[in-house]
């Protein structure tokens, strides 16, 4: 059965007014482009990455270079997608929003009539996002050209994405279970598709 865009077509989940840029933990889920397997392949319950999805696994923890207001925790690469939880460690300020173009302005200033002026400030979510996908993807490209990577399919990475907040102990425990089984548990994965080694 081929790719169905609609089917695969990806809605925002994010709660609408929650502030993204301040203190908290959130699980986020980044799928390849047509859930194409990029990273390596499941064997006996163990993710084998490839060259490609090492690279992944290295960039995300370069995460906490780039944005050292933040703290990594429970992540693994799948073929297909990442799963990853990332706690905001310094929020923006009291005083300072983040507007929908991802720049910090005072709060109560309207970015729709251009009354924020501000750059980014702190870790915002959507920035940590894109900053990981922009550079995954810049790797990709390069090791396609040079170094006989798995070609891929218009992009590398689904435009959108997915992100829960972690509210509780509780919460947080369930998903860290979740993300170190998830190569265990491929076979009934939302996302499975065949990822046998010979496909590579």
């Amino acid at each position: 059965m081929g790719y169905n865009r609609d089917v695969h077509r990806r809605r925002s989940i994010r709660l609408r007014g929650f502030d993204y840029s301040g203190s908290g933990a959130y699980f986020i889920t980044v799928c390849t482009h047509q859930r194409q397997p990029l990273f390596g392949h499941i064997a006996d319950g163990i993710m084998v990455l490839n060259a490609a999805g090492e690279m992944v696994e290295s960039v995300w923890r370069e995460l906490v270079n780039k944005f050292p207001g933040i703290r990594l925790h429970e992540f693994v690469t799948m073929p297909n997608h990442i799963h990853g939880v990332i706690e905001i460690m310094q929020p923006v300020g009291a005083d300072l929003c983040v507007c929908p173009e991802l720049c910090v302005c005072p709060d109560g200033a309207n970015a729709y009539k251009g009354e924020c002026k501000g750059s980014h400030t702190g870790a915002p979510l959507p920035e940590i996002v894109q900053w990981f996908k922009t550079m995954t993807t810049n790797a990709c490209i390069r090791g396609v050209k040079h170094d006989g990577w798995r070609p891929f399919a218009g992009r590398v990475w689904q435009r959108n994405y997915y992100e829960h907040v972690i509210r509780d102990q509780r919460a947080y425990l369930h998903i860290a279970g979740y993300i170190r089984s998830n190569p265990l548990q491929w076979p009934a994965d939302r996302y499975h598709i065949d990822t046998a080694p010979d496909y590579f």
